[in-house]
């Protein structure tokens, strides 16, 4: 017994081949330097980067929505349905091992002399293996393994996204918050210049026609001022489900963005994304796993062996007599090839290639639409900058042209169509340059985003 379990631990150490194509990374034409002409530099990325906006609130915001963020629980959920199925698919790789054991009995009953009974029982095991000649339970390991850090990659770029739209979220919300104050004074003005108007009219210095107008503009600013509301709260309650609550008054202190930091972004060279975009670790992993299924299925065309053993201890007993013990040991190999399967083991090989195919487009895709992604944040920054300094000055010269206006029509020096056009300027100019304040911060998210952010090297982890 003992050399035959010696045995079956030499065949468990059986190495045989492996079918698994060689892989390789697929080409993608990568640029050495920005479409700006910018050449990147070796600089990291903080895993932390939304800190350096300089808002505690955001700080705060940001904390609660990655302990709590409904979808990352379920991404890692997922992580863990990967975790399970690359221990199922190691399984085979291993020897199985069963115990077994039986009883029973019969009495008979004579006319004369004691009564005779059989009892018979038997205890053992069996075990068995499948050598692993051509790699088939190898390669589908690889593929778990694969499939697993695809998972952890998945929830890195997950984890992304939700960093991202946290923030941008609450940016925009900050400028909802902006604008309807700049709604809400506008209308104020509206109201104080409709009494002039109204008392101008009184006085007979002006027509009905000043003071319709006026009433008509009031009514204007007062409808947008409601949807400006209603933005508001929609985007609270978007900011609510991130952080994985229910819509709620959040208690945020901040009402503009005036006091939200511009950070420089450390622009990174073109390559680098390769290694640090999160999803296109992730593509790569499923084409990995799609490299490790054709071996599986090239494998199936060859013979499989699988060798089993059994041992088991008997008891036989008369009573009274005394309870003779039988001992049996066995050995036995089985091997199996296909001969002939309707054309399924090459259609497993042709669909396996087939989705290699396809993943490998997929993550070129992936490639080019990241570097699309940084090319757009990048002029997007550039630009905002641009629209930031051009609204400032805009702002500035518009509220000196309405406070010069308004005094003349107050005066009676100027008429109301004058009025009306500085006071529709000086609104445009300020709704602009606080939406360009939220383009230039969104736009530093995105490159944040399109950048990788902060990372986890899930390969180096399952290495330690």
């Amino acid at each position: 017994m003992k050399n035959a379990i010696i045995a079956m631990l030499m065949l468990v150490t059986v190495t045989g081949c492996s079918l698994v194509p060689e892989y390789k990374q697929p080409e993608v034409a990568i640029p050495e330097a920005w479409k700006n002409g910018e050449q990147g530099t070796e600089a990291e990325i903080a895993p932390d980067w939304w800190k350096l906006f300089k808002s505690d609130e955001l700080d705060r915001l940001m904390a609660e929505a990655l302990e709590n963020n409904l979808d990352l629980k379920a991404s890692l959920a997922r992580i863990e349905q990967s975790r399970a199925a690359a221990r199922i698919a190691g399984a085979p790789l291993m020897p199985s091992l069963d115990s077994t054991v039986t009883f029973g009995g019969t009495e008979t009953k004579l006319s004369a002399g004691p009564d005779n009974w059989v009892r018979r029982g038997s205890a053992g095991f069996t075990a068995s293996y499948e050598v692993d000649l051509f790699g088939r339970n190898r390669a589908g390991v690889q593929a778990a393994t694969a499939n697993l850090l695809g998972s952890a990659y998945t929830y890195d770029a997950l984890r992304l996204v939700v960093m991202s739209d946290v923030a941008q979220g609450y940016f925009t919300l900050l400028n909802l918050r902006e604008r309807q104050a700049i709604a809400q004074q506008n209308l104020d003005n509206l109201k104080e210049v409709l009494k002039v108007a109204q008392a101008r009219f009184d006085a007979g210095s002006t027509s009905a026609i000043d003071v319709s107008r006026q009433k008509t503009e009031l009514s204007i600013s007062e409808a947008s001022l409601a949807a400006l509301k209603n933005q508001t709260n929609a985007a609270e309650n978007a900011l609510a489900i991130l952080m994985g609550r229910a819509p709620q008054d959040l208690g945020l202190k901040a009402r503009n963005l005036k006091r939200v930091h511009d950070p420089k972004v450390p622009l990174t060279q073109p390559l680098s994304i390769l290694a640090r975009r999160p999803d296109i670790r992730a593509a790569e992993q499923s084409l990995l796993a799609a490299n490790a299924d054709i071996g599986a299925a090239r494998a199936a065309f060859f013979p499989s062996l699988d060798i089993g053993g059994t041992a088991s201890v008997g008891l036989l007993s008369f009573s009274p007599q005394s309870a003779p013990v039988a001992t049996t040991l066995s050995i036995l190999g089985t091997a199996a090839a296909p001969i002939f399967r309707g054309g399924a083991l090459r259609g497993g090989v042709e669909q396996a290639t087939a989705r290699q195919l396809e993943l490998t487009e997929n993550y070129r895709k992936a490639v080019l639409v990241s570097l699309q992604e940084a090319e757009d944040a990048i002029f997007a920054i550039a630009t905002a900058k641009k629209r930031q300094s051009a609204f400032s000055n805009a702002v500035r010269e518009a509220r000196k042209t309405y406070e010069l206006s308004r005094g003349l029509y107050e005066a009676g020096s100027v008429d109301y169509q004058n009025m009306l056009d500085a006071e529709r300027t000086l609104l445009s100019a300020e709704d602009s340059y606080a939406t360009a304040k939220l383009e230039m911060l969104t736009a530093q998210v995105n490159l944040y985003r399109a950048l990788g952010g902060g990372w986890i090297d899930w390969e180096s982890v399952a290495q330690r």
